[in-house]
């Protein structure tokens, strides 16, 4: 029952803390009362993926005759494309297992608990209680669910949490989205994609709030122009659920208005999965819902650490893998660099898709600096224009004096491929000189990456 390392979680940041450690040469254990893969492979990032792919295939169908093709009665499978979906996340998670076995890492299935001297109690399906320790450390990675707010109670029917939206019995004909952050941006494309009447109701100015302002505008614009109803500055005070549907409330700046629709899907953030796992009784300190940890994610508790959607940084899974395989490989005494959390890229799989990395044009202006921007629309791509998609654009901001990439930002198709590029970049110190004289192919989307860079040189070829 020792372990070298014992991972708490076996979400992108468990199981891949877990097969590093293994590669590191240390014995390792992983707890899980779940399913492998956590959230992300089993209700989160994977299976929404996959209908979200359902979506942009239906409506590539409603379009065809765009593309000079005739197709007759075409009509949107909703359990079908939910069936697929979690066939997509059940395959996943089988080859979690395939992973764990390859890099012969033990996985218990229970719940665990945190104990003094580095030891996991894990509670299994059959009540038993069996205690486990880790000579080298503990990593708790137990990710987050649906956050609750008072005056939206889930109740898992009427209204429902992400996990409840991949997985509804019937397609609602009407749904009211309460925010609009990568969550609630997608599953409002995936539902008004395949005929759901769904409205948005976003507490802040701006649609995805955390973007440029300008991808947040071109946003709004595309969605309303696919017939999804946009509210901003709007809060929504109670929900009606006593009649066969749900009365929503919404208050705006002209007053209150009630929505009537069939499901209520809250998309307001995430909590963290820190209760009752032993923090308490340790001492681990918390601070907001949130497990504390130093650049290497060590607690103030020796011999424990802490990754992911359970501390105080982005909640995105590849942020949780990175910092499982930094925690790792200096527990091992190895010597990683610290991540460099303004080098993270986020990505929103609506469409048209989002995606960012670095500063925006106005947290720039308000650290004072002076910057130059780049902007090409994908309206002047030969290749958008191809594929009939049009809408977008690439921003990128520069430092003007020496030329560094402060911040890209993107809307559009095949964005969220096209970031990495940016992530690349920022990591190589590249300048906006050398990224215009880096020879793109044409004709695709990433010449928007040039282009725009050519742009705030005053070199622009095709504006």
């Amino acid at each position: 029952m020792n372990y070298d390392i014992i991972v708490i979680g076996s979400g992108p940041g468990g199981y891949v803390t877990a097969i590093r450690a293994s590669q590191l040469g240390l014995k390792t254990a992983v707890v899980e009362r779940d399913s492998l893969g956590g959230i992300c492979l089993n209700w989160g990032c994977i299976p929404t993926k996959a209908l979200l792919k359902s979506a942009n295939v239906f409506e590539y169908i409603q379009h065809a005759s765009d593309y000079g093709i005739t197709v007759k009665d075409s009509k949107a499978d909703f359990g079908g494309m939910v069936e697929r979906s979690r066939g997509v996340a059940n395959g996943m998670s089988q080859g979690i297992q395939f992973l764990m076995k390859k890099n012969k890492i033990d996985v218990i299935k229970g719940t665990g608990v945190v104990k003094a001297g580095k030891k996991v109690a894990v509670t299994g399906e059959d009540g038993k209680v069996t205690e486990f320790t880790a000579d080298k450390g503990i990593i708790i990675a137990t990710g987050a669910r649906s956050r609750q707010l008072p005056n939206l109670p889930q109740d898992g029917s009427k209204i429902i949490g992400y996990r409840e939206a991949m997985t509804l019995k019937t397609q609602p004909k009407k749904m009211v989205v309460v925010g609009s952050g990568a969550i609630g941006v997608e599953f409002a494309y995936f539902y008004n994609a395949i005929g759901t009447e769904v409205t948005v109701v976003e507490y802040l100015p701006n649609v995805v709030p955390i973007e440029d302002e300008d991808v947040s505008k071109q946003l709004e614009k595309s969605f309303k122009k696919s017939g999804i109803n946009i509210m901003t500055n709007a809060s929504v005070e109670s929900v009606d659920t006593s009649g066969k549907g749900c009365v929503v409330t919404v208050k705006t700046a002209k007053g209150e208005e009630k929505i009537e629709c069939d499901v209520v899907l809250s998309a307001v953030g995430i909590q963290a999965n820190i209760e009752n796992i032993g923090l308490e009784e340790l001492g681990i300190v918390v601070d907001k819902g949130r497990i504390l940890v130093n650049d290497f994610y060590q607690t103030n508790i020796p011999g424990y650490y802490a990754i992911g959607d359970v501390i105080p940084t982005a909640a995105l899974a590849h942020v949780a893998s990175a910092e499982g395989i930094i925690c790792v490989e200096k527990i091992a005494g190895h010597h990683p660099e610290p991540l460099d959390y303004g080098n993270i890229p986020g990505c929103t799989y609506c469409s048209p898709e989002v995606a960012s990395v670095g500063m925006t044009e106005k947290a720039a202006k308000e650290a004072g600096m002076e910057i130059k921007i780049g902007k090409f629309p994908f309206s002047a791509s030969g290749k958008a224009s191809a594929a009939g998609a049009k809408d977008g654009f690439v921003k990128l901001i520069f430092d003007a004096k020496y030329g560094e990439l402060l911040g890209a930002h993107m809307i559009g198709a095949n964005v969220t491929e096209m970031i990495a590029e940016i992530v690349a970049i920022r990591k190589l110190e590249v300048t906006g000189e050398e990224l215009i004289k880096t020879v793109h192919p044409h004709p695709t989307m990433s010449e928007a990456v040039m282009e725009a860079a050519a742009a705030a040189y005053g070199e622009v070829i095709h504006l």
